[in-house]
């Protein structure tokens, strides 16, 4: 079975969402604390743009290369950042030592790599 790019970060997308989602109803219903809510609202926020963002790469709106990497370090930047957060909040124990400035700094190189992916875009 032959994978592509798409289908993985579409794939990783829908991940994100479902994660989210468990992330805020656990938040919501189970009196943990309040970054599992921030953990599930980070997901939430990044699955439709790692959505949108493959599918403008597909129609040629982003540049290739720069936006497959840009989106996979989004996917990974988000899933560090609140893997600790939610850690945190039901362990009361970090993921790895600056495991969520590290997940930061990655989504925020990511939306920068995806603004170059546009301006370096084959199509207008």
């Amino acid at each position: 079975m032959r994978h592509n790019a798409a289908k993985i970060h579409l794939t990783i997308a829908m991940l994100l969402g479902l994660a989210g989602v468990g992330l805020l109803a656990a938040g919501a219903h189970s009196g943990v604390a309040e970054s599992v809510t921030t953990a599930g609202q980070m997901l939430l926020f990044h699955a439709p743009v790692v959505i949108a963002a493959t599918a403008a790469r597909k129609v040629g709106l982003l540049h290739q290369i720069m936006a497959r990497i840009a989106l996979s370090f989004l996917c990974l930047g988000v899933v560090v950042f609140a893997a600790d957060l939610a850690r945190r909040g039901f362990g009361g124990q970090r993921l790895f030592q600056d495991a969520a400035p590290t997940g930061g700094f990655l989504m925020m190189a990511s939306w920068f790599g995806l603004a170059l992916s546009a301006l370096f875009a084959p199509r207008t």
